[in-house]
């Protein structure tokens, strides 16, 4: 194995290589990050390792070694962990695509194959070892396994292929990392310059990285001090070091410490802004699990539900057995105890929130309030505390003058109405909470079915998204009241809110039946009935579901997404005092116009649907509102008196 040998590198690794040999980012060092990242990573398991295997054990110092020589423009970075056999130098280092490498390629390049700008995000992946090249010409590995009593010697200068061969001497366990940098790349040799990018992105590396002597970095692990003894400054220095956001704070933090019934402490951070939102899909960030301060795995994602799956931070069990494997990990039957702690904690922590730093959480729930409603469905034991965390439009969040026209302006407030603001509004006797579904606020505030809740000085929650109905079904009920969907056919009123004798409705005009027959018939295959309306006091109609439970809009929805999934038909209520509907009922008196009663309740119809965020027949709805029109030139007079 002493002779050299050559290989060629995976395609996608190729590929890999040329974008970032040829990077024009300007932020390079996080080259430097990605490196010491892998060196900390390769200690933390030889420390593992020795712990549980005790003819590993040694005397050699867990430590990171930077090695800067400007003469010769070469810089190395030097680590005592598990090192790399001959076999794993092919493996990890070239001819086996990495999980990552597709995916961080498809997430740097546009669809015509140009590099992105942005490469900071390339340790995300596990392809961290090739940022080397967007700094050196050549790249050089020395190392020796653990296990082994001989080196190996990894050569590439990045164009497609490498070379393996005998490392000549002693080799110490470990690696080092031999950059010979590109001409224009000497500040990487310059001690202040490695100082400072050490200190801005290892700061919080749990082993020591030394320069000609000096420690560059804290290695004082804040979780585990009591709080008071922690400044803000070091909580976001940490923060920054979990997410390598060098310039970013986190929205919130919350720093727990346990003794019983389990013990463990840990730090949880809130991201300021939900990338989810800007397209990126979702984001898995995990968090990591240490036992007595040792990394047992940096990315797990079974200590917090999903719907919290946005934090970041770090958690630490003395419980946790040190030999423990990432295998056997998630059937510890400790994982399921710290969840349940850590979510319950995380819950109140918002709650609390809420009531004392409102803007704050109200940023929260402008980022996060989407993902933290799906738990609703998934975690029924913490269903009740999610939902109070849970923030709507209503009927009383719009403004005054928005009520009495009834619409919103485009530039309404974020969603600020929780359940417990409503039900401490809501009159006595209200046994449901009332909800209205639509594709606008705007559309919403417009609704007819408004009209018998403002008549009555009801608030009504209003929801753009499906997705917040489909958490408000999934409740059923909170604290007591029913969840009730304002276009069902249950809606209770609560007695004290009954008009007075001198407000109650006046009988229909006369024939007012005959324009429900005509209607009925029109539409026959699309309604179950055509009714009387005793909730519309100014619109001529509105369609009302008889499966209250779920508006209209979610069954379309569903209907859409689910093929065995039956959209119930509605019942089309009329108001018999709409103007509309009055002169509909003296036009009766002359058979002739029964077509055009019979075209009004199509359009009727299709208009309601409109108004429900659905979509009527087009062609039948344009083709009647063209002869509507007709028929109304026609009646205007064309000379001028």
């Amino acid at each position: 194995m002493s002779d050299k040998q050559e290989f060629t590198f995976q395609t996608e690794i190729k590929q890999l290589l040329n974008i970032l040999s040829h990077s024009l980012y300007q932020n390079r060092e996080i080259a430097i990050r990605e490196l010491i990242s892998n060196a900390s990573d390769s200690l933390n398991k030889l420390r593992h390792i020795q712990l549980s295997e005790e003819q590993y054990r040694d005397d050699v110092p867990l430590e990171i070694t930077l090695e800067p020589d400007k003469e010769a423009k070469v810089l190395v970075i030097r680590d005592s962990g598990i090192g790399l056999t001959h076999d794993e130098l092919i493996q990890n280092l070239g001819t086996i695509a990495h999980s990552g490498s597709k995916e961080f390629l498809r997430s740097i390049t546009t669809k015509e194959g140009e590099a992105k700008p942005d490469l900071s995000l390339i340790g995300q992946f596990g392809v961290g070892f090739y940022s080397a090249f967007m700094l050196a010409e050549k790249v050089e590995v020395i190392t020796r396994s653990y296990r082994e009593q001989n080196g190996w010697r990894w050569e590439s200068d990045g164009t497609g292929r490498f070379s393996i061969t005998a490392a000549e001497g002693d080799v110490p366990r470990g690696a080092q990392i031999r950059l010979h940098l590109k001409d224009d790349m000497d500040e990487f040799t310059e001690p202040e310059r490695l100082k400072f990018i050490i200190r801005k992105y290892s700061t919080f590396v749990p082993h020591a990285i030394k320069l000609a002597g000096e420690i560059l970095n804290e290695q004082k692990p804040i979780w585990v001090e009591p709080k008071a003894q922690v400044t803000e400054e070091q909580y976001a220095g940490f923060y920054q070091w979990l997410t390598h956001h060098s310039e970013e704070k986190p929205l919130w933090h919350l720093h727990l410490s346990s003794d019983s019934p389990i013990q463990f402490h840990s730090i949880l951070y809130c991201p300021p802004s939900n990338f989810e939102l800007l397209g990126f899909g979702q984001i898995q960030h995990g968090v990591n699990l240490c036992a007595k301060r040792v990394l047992v795995q940096d990315d797990c994602q079974d200590l917090l539900p999903e719907y919290l799956r946005f934090l970041y931070g770090v958690v630490d069990s003395a419980d946790l057995p040190l030999n423990v494997s990432r295998e056997t990990l998630q059937d510890h039957k400790l994982i399921p105890k710290l969840k349940k702690v850590l979510t319950k904690k995380v819950l109140d922590h918002l709650a609390s929130l809420a009531e004392e730093q409102p803007e704050t959480f109200k940023t929260f729930a402008a980022q996060f309030g989407s993902i933290m409603r799906t738990g609703i469905g998934s975690d029924f034991e913490n269903r009740e505390r999610i939902a109070k965390l849970m923030r709507f439009h209503s009927t009383f969040s719009a403004t005054e003058s928005t009520l009495l026209t009834g619409g919103l302006d485009d530039k309404s407030p974020s969603p600020s109405v929780s359940l417990d603001d409503y039900l401490k509004r809501a009159p006595e006797g209200q046994s449901q909470i009332y909800y209205l579904s639509g594709p606008t606020l705007d559309a919403l505030a417009k609704h007819p079915h408004l009209e018998v809740f403002r008549k009555r000085n009801l608030e009504v929650l209003l929801l753009e998204d499906p997705i917040d109905e489909y958490a408000l079904i999934q409740m059923r009920s909170y604290n007591g009241k029913e969840v009730m969907s304002i276009d069902g056919s249950d809606i209770k009123f609560p007695e004290s809110t009954n008009p007075t004798e001198e407000t109650e409705a006046k009988s229909a005009p006369p024939h007012f039946t005959r324009v429900v027959e005509l209607f009925r018939g029109a539409l026959d295959d699309k309604v179950a009935d055509v009714k009387e309306s005793s909730r519309l006091t100014e619109s001529p109609c509105c369609l009302i579901n008889p499966r209250s439970h779920m508006s209209s809009r979610l069954q379309q929805v569903l209907g859409q997404t689910m093929r065995e999934f039956e959209v119930t038909k509605r019942v089309m209520e009329i108001n018999p005092h709409a103007t509309l509907i009055e002169r509909l009922c003296e036009l009766t008196a002359n058979s002739d116009n029964d077509e055009f009663i019979r075209d009004c309740g199509r359009q009727l119809f299709a208009d309601a649907q409109i108004l429900d965020g659905l979509v009527p027949d087009a062609e039948a709805t344009t083709a009647r509102s063209l002869r509507f029109m007709e028929e109304l030139a026609r009646s205007k007079p064309a000379i001028v008196v």
